[in-house]
């Protein structure tokens, strides 16, 4: 209950935190996930990715595994040591889907994903069904 009223977190915008070097896929992602009803904040490094992780407690985090300086394995590890917070993982290299779900990560996606596989993943990992690929 918040000021006398009722909270219904499902009432408010899921808050998705996208984490990629890459400027144009952050403002690519951003756009596309806005545009179907999500809070979308970025982070562009890993360091970045942990503390807003921490701070503004998001919905769920898209991770990019080849990140400078920290990569996304090691944001991974070093989230799991204090949250449960859902997790995709994408990378161009397919391979290393395998070594990020032993991680912890929810699901994994290879670039290039179109918007609409990634909502289906982000939903489903959300709401806790299961899909395969």
């Amino acid at each position: 209950m918040i000021n006398g009223h009722i909270y219904d977190k499902r009432a408010r915008k899921r808050r998705i935190l996208v984490v990629d070097d890459e400027l144009r896929i952050v403002r690519f992602l951003r756009t596309s996930l806005s545009a179907r009803g999500y809070e979308v904040i970025s982070a562009t490094n890993g360091e970045e990715a942990l503390e807003l992780a921490r701070v503004e407690q998001p919905d769920i985090m898209l991770l990019d595994l080849f990140l400078p300086v920290i990569d996304g394995f090691e944001v991974l590890r070093k989230l799991r040591s204090f949250s449960r917070l859902p997790v995709i993982a994408f990378s161009a290299n397919d391979s290393a889907r395998d070594r990020v779900l032993n991680l912890g990560a929810n699901d994994f996606i290879a670039k290039p994903f179109a918007p609409d596989d990634l909502v289906k993943r982000i939903e489903a990992v959300l709401t806790g069904s299961t899909e395969s690929d």
